[in-house]
């Protein structure tokens, strides 16, 4: 159970939405949170992949490879 207070304008929106569409704002705020769940845990699923097979290159190598060192 998840009780929540909306800033009267999100509120406002989401009760227009639920009439619009036929259906309840816990629907529709109970699919907005899985959706923007599964949104973070993918982000952060490719965030730890990246930092585990990241390969960092000095900043002087990449110079001297484009010819900007001295």
């Amino acid at each position: 159970m998840l009780a929540i207070r909306l800033p009267e304008l999100i509120e406002a929106r989401l009760l227009h939405l639920a009439q619009e569409t036929g259906r309840t704002k816990t629907t529709l705020a109970r699919e907005a949170i899985l959706e923007c769940i599964d949104d973070l845990e993918d982000y952060h699923v490719a965030e730890a992949r990246a930092r585990k097979n990241r390969k960092t290159i000095p900043l002087e190598d990449v110079e001297k490879a484009l010819g900007l060192a001295p």
